[in-house]
This record gives C-alpha cells, sequence and structure tokens, in this order.
C-alpha cells in the first residue's frame, strides 16, 4: 500500500486501512490521471478492458518490455505504472481473464478483483517490466487487493524480483490482506534466496502472522522445507514459539505431515528430519498447545514411528494426556485408516516399551474388530496380558478373509481365549511388570542374550502361546 503525504508507515500497515483504500478506489472515476502523476488524486481503477487497457495488459502479462515503455510514454492513454486493475468482470476481461486468476487481489467486498502492473510482473517474474514499473516510480509497497507486489513475488519464488523490490524500498514485514508477511509466504524453487533476501533486508525471523499468530518457522515446518527451517534457526528463529492454538513448530512439524501409502517412505524421513532439527536447535519434546496434545500424541496418529521413537529417546512421557484424557496409546489405535499401511504394530511396541498404560481388556474386541489387518498389533496388544481376554464370539469380529489370510495367527489367538498363556510368556509379563517404570532403561542394560532381550522387548513372532 502506498504512502499519502503525511502518512506514516505504521498507519499504513493495518488491515482497516487496507481495505479502507479497496473501498475509495472502487468509488474513484475510471479514467484520468494515477497518483502520483501531476494533477492525480490517487490511484485509478481501469474498467475496461478493450484499447490502450488491454494492450498494456498483455504487454505486461507477457514480459514484453518494450511495449509497456512505449504505452507508458503515451501520454494520452491516462496509463502509469500504478494503474489499478478490476478484473473481475468475467465478459470484459474474457479475452485473459484466466491468465491472472492466479494473480487476483480481493478486496473487502470480495466483488472487486483489483491488481496493478507491478504485482503482475512480480508474481510472473517478469524482472525487465518490474524494473521498468520501479523506475517510473511505481510505488513498491502498493497494495489496493490487500498485497503488495512483494508478496506475489515471495508466494511465485522469484528472487530477482524480491531484490529489485527490497532495493527499491519495499518493506520486507507488511502483512497482507490475512495478516501473513513475505516471509510467511515464500515458495516455489526460489524460497530459500527469497527468506535470505528478506532477512538481510530486515524482515523479523519471528514475525507473526495477524490472526493465526504463526511464525515463519511454524509455515516452514507445516510445509516440510528442511533448508528454510535450517535457515530461520540459524537466524535465531525460536524453536518454541507457539501460535494462536499454542502450537510450537515441532506441534506443527508432527500435526502435519501425514503418512500417505503413495509416498509414506519420503513423508516419514522428511518429518523425522524435521523433527530431529527442530529438537536439535532446543525445541521442548513434550510442549502441549492449547488442547495438551504433545508431539508424541500427534506422532502415533499419523503413524510416524521412527518420530515417536525419537521423542520417547528424549524422556517424553508415553502416558500424557490431553485435554479429552488420551493418551499416545489411544492416538495410535484411534489413528486414520492410511495408517493401516504402515507400520502401526512398531508404534505400539515402542510405547508399551516405554511404560505406556495398556488399555483396558475390555476394549480389547474394539480394537480387535478395527486393526484385525494388522494382527501384529494384535500380537504385541496381547502379549502385555497374563490372559487373552477376549469374549467367545470375538472370532466373529474378524472377517473371514482376514482369519484365512492370517490363519496361523488367528487361530493360536482364538485358541487361548480365556486359557493360561505359555510358562515363558508369564515370565515376560512378571519381568517386565517388576521393572514398571524403568522399563525402558532397564531392559537395555540387562546383559542377556540379544534373542531374549529382544523377546522381552515383545519382539514380534506371528503367533500367540
Amino acid at each position: 500500500m502506498s504512502l499519502s503525504p503525511g502518512e506514516s508507515r505504521d498507519q499504513r500497515g493495518s488491515p482497516c486501512d487496507r481495505h479502507a483504500l479497496c473501498a475509495r478506489l472502487v468509488e474513484r472515476p475510471s479514467t484520468g490521471p494515477a497518483d502520483g502523476q501531476e494533477g492525480g488524486q490517487g490511484p485509478i481503477v481501469t474498467r475496461t478492458a478493450s484499447g490502450p487497457a488491454l494492450a498494456f495488459w498483455q504487454a505486461v502479462l507477457a514480459g514484453d518490455v518494450g511495449s509497456v515503455a512505449r504505452i507508458l510514454a503515451d501520454g494520452s492513454t491516462g496509463l502509469a505504472p500504478d494503474s489499478v486493475f478490476d478484473t473481475s468482470d468475467p465478459e470484459r476481461w474474457k479475452d485473459f481473464r484466466y491468465n491472472i486468476r492466479a494473480l487476483r487481489l480481493w478486496s473487502l467486498t470480495y466483488q472487486e478483483e483489483l491488481t496493478t502492473p507491478l504485482h503482475v510482473a512480480a508474481a510472473r517474474g517478469h524482472v525487465d517490466v518490474l524494473r521498468l514499473l520501479l523506475r517510473r516510480r511505481a510505488r513498491p509497497d502498493s497494495a489496493p487487493g490487500g498485497r503488495t507486489a512483494l508478496h506475489e513475488a515471495c508466494s511465485a519464488g522469484h528472487a530477482p524480483c524480491v531484490h529489485l523490490l527490497l532495493v527499491a524500498g519495499a518493506d520486507p514485514d507488511l502483512p497482507d490482506q490475512d495478516g501473513k508477511r513475505p516471509l510467511h509466504l515464500c515458495r516455489g524453487s526460489g524460497t530459500l534466496e527469497c527468506a535470505e533476501l528478506l532477512l538481510r533486508f530486515g524482515a523479523k525471523v519471528d514475525g507473526r502472522s495477524e490472526e493465526e499468530e504463526e511464525t515463519p518457522l511454524h509455515v516452514a515446518a507445516q510445509l516440510g522445507h528442511l533448508a528454510l527451517v535450517e535457515l530461520l534457526l540459524r537466524r535465531g528463529a525460536c524453536p518454541n514459539a507457539r501460535d494462536a492454538e499454542g502450537r510450537t513448530p515441532l506441534l506443527a512439524t508432527c500435526e502435519a505431515h501425514c503418512l500417505d501409502a503413495d509416498n509414506a517412505e519420503a513423508t516419514a524421513t522428511r518429518c523425522f528430519q524435521l523433527c530431529h532439527l527442530l529438537l536439535s536447535a532446543g525445541a521442548d519434546a513434550d510442549a502441549a498447545d492449547k488442547d495438551s496434545r504433545r508431539p508424541l500424541h500427534l506422532a502415533c496418529r499419523h503413524g510416524h514411528t521412527a518420530v515417536v521413537e525419537l521423542l520417547l529417546s528424549c524422556g517424553v512421557s508415553a502416558n500424557a494426556m490431553d485435554y479429552g484424557g488420551h493418551t499416545a496409546l489411544h492416538y495410535a489405535l484411534q489413528g486414520p485408516a492410511m495408517a493401516l499401511a504402515q507400520s502401526p504394530e512398531c508404534v505400539v511396541r515402542a510405547l508399551l516399551n516405554h511404560g505406556a498404560v495398556r488399555i483396558w481388556p475390555g476394549a480389547l474386541p474394539k480394537v480387535l474388530a478395527r486393526w484385525c489387518t494388522s494382527p501384529r498389533t494384535i500380537e504385541v496388544l496381547m502379549n502385555t496380558y497374563c490372559v487373552v481376554q477376549l469374549p467367545e464370539e470375538a472370532g466373529d469380529l474378524v472377517p473371514p478373509e482376514m482369519l484365512q489370510e492370517h490363519y496361523h495367527f488367528y487361530s493360536s489367538l482364538f485358541a487361548l481365549a480365556r486359557q493360561p498363556r505359555s510358562l515363558q510368556h508369564l515370565s515376560r509379563c512378571a519381568l517386565r511388570a517388576h521393572l514398571a517404570d524403568h522399563l525402558p532403561h532397564a531392559l537395555s542394560r540387562l546383559p542377556l542374550p540379544p534373542r531374549l532381550l529382544r523377546y522381552l522387548q515383545l519382539d514380534f513372532e506371528d503367533v500367540l502361546y
């Protein structure tokens, strides 16, 4: 947004001022000199899509710097570097409306779509056109629709455009209509370079968005941009900053990166790397949000086995409850269906080996019905009890095709229903109960053969006895 004479930079940044300017623009005539030009009263909203206006926009969209310079030099067109165009009418702009759909800037009424040549050039990476417009005194902080050209350049990842705008005096910390600063919006192949430029020109590394109160580190963590997270931490970003919901960047990481069947391995690796980086920088491994959800809860829900083990190694409690009274084990067993395609049994085993309280035996039938496609999950849960406590009709909870596919395991399971377990298993249960709270540290220190140690740690055998 531009500064009028006598207006301070602090006055310029508020959302009310930005929306007020949008309202004033709509009321102004659509012809006449632009703001900053001789005899002008302010920016002009151009609503015509024919003649010089259409030629001007086509030249800007194409990056034709020669045509842009020629049209601007022709004073009879009434066009200027800061001309504001309303592109909301589908008839008047039908010839090239869809070329600038991604560049629309909305006013408060959500009826006008306002933008300027500077915004379009910045968003499309037309460096020469951008340089020409700035030389012609286009205002780098103009924001008729709520975003500046710097926001557009950062969103598109055009670092050369970002550099030009910052050199021309663009404010590196000005919020857009959604309250997000340029550093929140860095995307694309030039993300890292854009962020480095913003920080070099004075952007606040922990500048917050106006509503969510997110820092750039929150956003980078959610997007999984490892290099950007590393840059922000190196430049002093707080790893324990909290947004409006009380989330830290570590919580945001664990919540955002859900595993999916198509790209599970890559997603899991990226999430682990981000968490490891944040923890190494001093992030609180057990920081809870407003609902008392912790990183371990969210990692369990999304099936991040490596992250779960990493957090547990940091000493977080496996039995901490959220506001609703749910522990990490509850999150693991109530996670989305996509977790079934991963390795939920490894998450459950890690929690149980770190002292997680077993689920109530009365809930075992419900768990069996939900997790029957993952017999190892059922196995590791059952191996924490001295008796398989299932009702006689439990066999009806497993579909016939699952009974057939995992016949060996389910035969052993239902044969043990309410029957004594083997002496070997009872000895395992007794030793684990004796170690109790010291279980995660004591097991690894016992002078036992590796095979026996794995047995005590609930190693999978695909059969119950």
